[in-house]
């Protein structure tokens, strides 16, 4: 098996810029150099995924499908180059590594590994590890932005654009979704992510029962479900005095220790085919340290331990 790393530099999705810069970050903080370490092979299938920034769009020219999903238009065309990308490494037996980015890119990441499964005949547990639910729709967006709607449009709720994306079907089973970290969420989206049936740790349920324990939850709840996890791992899970350059800062996440204990335990499940890591944005961020953590984290998700 090789590590295909895809880079997709779109920042469309979110309201705070600069998370497009997160995948040369994620580079240039040695992730080639960690997966080599690894004995893993990897290479750059693709190049970016070439996406213009803001700035050179003309909002004329822009298709508005829907007054609030901004940036409808070239989010989907981004994703869908993304989609194909995914589901091409699945189908030829290696393990695709996407690189964002705001977490509007799992659009693509979850329809490429929802087709390609399916093909497969395997049955898809996705883990979102985020301190919010993105799983708003359009009803229920406080702020219009598609980053907080993308998990919930691929389990099936939310406009058409969305939901149809990629081929018309319901991408992931919501029953096979599993959130770690969460403690931001809008009310309308809490309550949609109770009857789609989504099963949620907060920040208080880690804190109750501790990482070792969730983490154990996790790991079980997916071997009795699924045939294989897609991870979605949003840098703003860990706590901001560890991770400054993020999207959005929501005091009281994870430590580092933790993620990296939870990237472990993943590990060990040998259920982990594909992943995302988004909204490092090196803007914000202090001589690239929360870019390293994420590279140190991919390389706990590959079986790195400490001894």
């Amino acid at each position: 098996m090789k590590v295909r790393i895809i880079e997709m530099p779109l920042d469309y999705g979110a309201s705070r810029r600069g998370s497009d810069m997160g995948p040369s970050a994620i580079r240039l903080a040695g992730l080639r150099d960690k997966l080599s370490s690894l004995g893993i092979e990897s290479d750059d299938l693709y190049p970016p995924i070439s996406i213009p920034p803001q700035e050179y769009i003309d909002p004329a020219t822009e298709i508005v499908a829907h007054e609030r999903a901004r940036h409808l238009g070239p989010i989907i065309d981004a994703c869908s180059q993304l989609a194909g990308n995914v589901e091409s490494v699945l189908r030829a037996g290696d393990f695709p590594l996407i690189l964002g980015g705001d977490h509007s890119i799992a659009l693509g990441s979850l329809a490429g590994v929802s087709a390609a499964n399916t093909a497969l005949g395997k049955r898809t547990g996705v883990l979102w590890i985020d301190a919010h639910g993105d799983f708003n729709t359009t009803d229920t967006t406080p702020s219009g932005n598609i980053h907080g709607m993308i998990l919930a449009a691929s389990c099936g709720f939310g406009i058409p654009e969305l939901t149809n994306f990629y081929n018309p079907t319901r991408k992931i089973d919501p029953s096979n979704v599993c959130y770690v970290g969460v403690r931001d969420l809008d009310q309308g989206e809490r309550k949609l992510m109770r009857e789609a049936g989504v099963h949620v740790y907060t920040m208080s349920d880690i804190e109750r029962f501790g990482i070792a324990d969730m983490a154990e939850e996790v790991t079980h709840f997916f071997r009795e479900r699924v045939d294989t996890i897609h991870v979605s791992f949003d840098i703003d899970a860990l706590d901001p005095r560890f991770a400054p350059g993020v999207g959005i800062e929501v005091p009281g996440g994870l430590t580092y220790r933790e993620a990296l204990f939870v990237m472990e335990e993943l590990a060990g499940t040998a259920l982990v085919s594909s992943a995302d890591v988004v909204e490092v944005n090196p803007i914000h961020d202090l001589r690239n340290t929360t870019a390293q953590m994420a590279v140190n984290l991919i390389g706990r998700l590959f079986g790195e331990k400490t001894f």
